[in-house]
């Protein structure tokens, strides 16, 4: 299945988290489109004073996400561009996230549950700036570190020692930063032993270490963690969780966090709020989110 979104989509979303650097402020906006139609829309962002306490660091406004879905399945690029070229290729749309709105304040800790599919990683890619939503607007008040697809930001042919300086500078770090915080960030991965191995060699756990290592290396306002904690083992989960906690309780960073394990987002988060098939149904404390979204999926199955 090819999705195309009906907005301009892959922008260098990603963070700015450095040091270095001041507050962003930056509104990402969409406008309905029309069926199969790409539309463009201007990103605005400007630079504002630290966020305070009484406006949300995070504002997602009406906001909906829709793709257009090739309507045969090719077998090949080559094939997919003769059929545009015939004009022999239609589409179909898939609204991945419909009439989304929320707030989340300085310091909230906000798991995201829902089923595979439902609209969970669209949502957290629209608030992270790498996909324009297709309607409404979201804006943001600081600075963002992504974890939100594994390797992405990876060179897989290099090492992680010249990855590390890649994906840092991806995040918005000087040069000069990523060489004072090196021995941490290889540190806290924990892969001295393969620092100058080619990342395509490493598991999917070590690419997360080296990941959530490099993105927390500096203080986000936001962290964003999409399932990035899924693939390591359970020592380097708690391991990363303290890292959390640490940020959120003594940094006040917020966090946007989702995991296939429920229980993981009750332990880490104290808000939630549940997607389903791109539909908010549901937002609150944790422990009253969970209990829904697990009386649904038990309901389901019975």
């Amino acid at each position: 299945m090819t999705l195309h979104p009906t907005q301009s989509n892959e922008h260098n979303g990603a963070a700015q988290a450095s040091e270095q650097s001041g507050q962003d402020d930056a509104t990402y906006m969409g406008e309905q489109s029309a069926p199969h139609a790409a539309t463009h829309t201007d990103q605005v962002a400007t630079s504002t004073p630290a966020p305070s306490t009484q406006q949300p660091i995070i504002e997602i406004n009406d906001v909906s996400m829709i793709f257009n879905i090739a309507s045969e399945q090719l077998n090949s690029l080559k094939e997919y561009f003769i059929k545009i070229a015939k004009r022999e290729l239609f589409f179909k749309e898939f609204k991945a996230l419909e009439h989304i709105s929320l707030n989340i304040m300085p310091g909230d800790v906000y798991g995201i549950v829902g089923t595979n599919g439902s609209g969970k990683s669209t949502l957290l890619k629209i608030i992270a700036g790498v996909l324009e939503p297709s309607k409404g607007s979201v804006h943001i008040r600081g600075t963002i570190a992504p974890l939100i697809e594994l390797g992405a930001g990876f060179d897989m042919e290099l090492t992680a020692r010249e990855n590390i300086f890649l994906n840092g500078s991806l995040l918005g770090y000087s040069k000069q930063f990523i060489e004072d915080r090196f021995n941490d960030i290889v540190d806290f991965a924990e892969v001295h032993d393969f620092l100058d191995m080619p990342m395509k060699n490493y598991s999917s756990g070590m690419v997360a270490r080296v990941a959530f290592s490099v993105a927390t290396a500096t203080i986000p306002d936001i962290l964003v963690v999409d399932e990035a904690l899924s693939v390591g083992d359970f020592l380097f989960q708690e391991k990363c969780e303290r890292r959390i906690n640490d940020l959120v309780e003594h940094h006040n960073t917020t966090l946007l966090f989702v995991s296939h394990s429920i229980e993981q987002v009750e332990r880490v988060c104290k808000k939630a709020v549940w997607i389903e098939k791109g539909h908010m149904r549901m937002d609150g404390a944790v422990d009253d989110v969970c209990k829904a979204y697990r009386a649904l999926d038990g309901a389901e199955h019975e």
